[in-house]
């Protein structure tokens, strides 16, 4: 399959297909960074947070999924190795272990904002290249973690 399958121009989904790489590769170190999190809370927030976490890494590995098969839909492989996705990724790995409770909404917090950075960016991709498929998913993914990040914003009481 390739763009024109789907009546985009190859040359303009490319820089899109090239972002949503970028932005799956950021999902998986987000992804595993909320595991990490959920495994390793301790403390008052445990019975809180342990939830939180585990909602928002079912909601990321989703996310992971439909970025990927979204690359193919435009034509081209997604990344698929850890190599490429440490490497490609902006956002950092932490180590979990010990990790404060409200040090770990931060992180996660630190994370969204970064993601959602990027998923404006591909916003503004996916309008000059036409492509609405896109826009429209990447558009969900952005304010499901507008939302959580109030929410988390609120745990930790940062304005």
């Amino acid at each position: 399959m390739d763009a024109k399958e789907i009546s985009l121009e190859e040359k303009k989904v490319k820089p899109v297909v090239d972002h949503l790489n970028d932005l799956l590769a950021n999902y998986h170190i987000h992804y595993q960074k909320l595991r990490g999190c959920h495994w390793n809370v301790k403390g008052k927030s445990f019975f809180t947070l342990h939830v939180k976490f585990e909602e928002l890494y079912t909601v990321a590995l989703t996310t992971i999924d439909e970025l990927a098969e979204r690359i193919l839909t435009l034509g081209k492989p997604p990344y698929s190795t850890f190599k490429d996705y440490i490497s490609q990724s902006t956002l950092k790995e932490i180590n979990t272990i010990g990790m404060l409770d409200t040090d770990m909404v931060k992180a996660i917090i630190e994370d969204m904002a970064s993601l959602i950075e990027m998923e404006r960016e591909i916003l503004e991709i996916t309008d000059k290249a036409g492509d609405d498929g896109t826009n429209d998913m990447v558009n969900r993914f952005m304010q499901f973690k507008e939302k959580n990040t109030w929410m988390l914003r609120s745990f930790v009481n940062e304005d």
